[in-house]
């Protein structure tokens, strides 16, 4: 059976993802250097803006770590909000991050009480009718973990009688039902009990999301049992979708600065300094 695997490292794969089943050992960087995604092809020409916004004021709630969230000192801080200083400062606008909760920020947003959410919308059908949207600046692929302890190396081309614990009801489990159906399925209510089940051995694996296990994988509550194995997985439909900024409709001006300047970010390697300073171990 054949399921799509997109090689992160590539550049333009998550455009062009490649229907073939890869061995684990294939997908596995050579070194011990963390995968850093890349989403732009740096072989593509792009025409620079004729204008820049003076200002963008982002809008963001602070409950989102890594993403954006208060350190013990109480200072705003986190993934989204160096990305969105830098991408000021790559267009020399002044910029500035105002906090709301999670549900005001599309309609503060509309009623025009900041320029560009950055907060980890994603471009819904509905919400897409509202607004406009940068392209993707982080894809949150689907990823298998084991246990360290494990002397036999996990092979996701042989998966018979595989015991996999997934989220009852979860995207992983249709995934997992429709291109595993030879393994053996062990739903869990929620994400601790399936993590729980490879943790103390139950299962062989567990398949969830990346960024929420890598962080996890770090945690105290993991006991340092597990680490990644295999993909990542970015199949269409399931996991493609990815964390972008959302601007007005009528906003094309700014909109295709933010776009410009996320290229521009990506081509320098100040995303890669960004991603490596808030997601040391890499979910890609």
């Amino acid at each position: 059976m054949n399921v799509m695997r997109a090689i992160v490292y590539v550049v333009p794969t998550f455009l062009s993802l490649i229907a073939l089943i890869y061995p684990s050992h294939a997908t596995e960087p050579a070194t011990d250097d963390p995968v850093v995604p890349s989403f732009w092809n740096p072989k593509g020409v792009y025409d620079r803006p004729n204008s820049f916004p003076e200002k963008i004021q982002f809008l963001a709630s602070d409950d989102f770590p890594p993403f954006v969230f208060r350190d013990a000192s109480g200072r705003l801080t986190g993934f989204n909000v160096d990305l969105s200083r830098a991408i000021c400062i790559e267009l020399g606008s002044s910029c500035s991050l105002r906090i709301k909760e999670f549900e005001a920020l599309v309609p503060a947003l509309v009623e025009e009480e900041g320029d560009a959410i950055i907060a980890g919308l994603a471009p819904s059908p509905g919400l897409s009718e509202q607004l406009r949207f940068s392209a993707d600046y982080l894809k949150l692929p689907a990823r298998f973990v084991t246990r360290k302890a494990e002397n036999a190396p996990f092979d996701e081309t042989a998966m018979d009688g595989v015991k996999i614990a997934v989220e009852a009801g979860s995207r992983h489990e249709r995934f997992a039902l429709k291109f595993w159906p030879e393994a053996l399925l062990l739903t869990y209510p929620d994400l601790s009990k399936a993590r729980l089940a490879v943790q103390e051995g139950r299962a062989d694996a567990h398949f969830g999301d990346g960024l929420a296990l890598s962080i996890w994988i770090n945690s105290e509550a993991s006991q340092d049992c597990c680490t990644f194995a295999g993909g990542p997985w970015l199949e269409p439909g399931y996991f493609d979708s990815g964390l972008s900024i959302a601007m007005r409709k009528q906003d094309i001006e700014r909109s295709e600065a933010i776009d410009y300047a996320l290229r521009q970010l990506a081509q320098k390697g100040t995303f890669r300094e960004l991603y490596l300073r808030y997601f040391p171990l890499s979910f890609y």
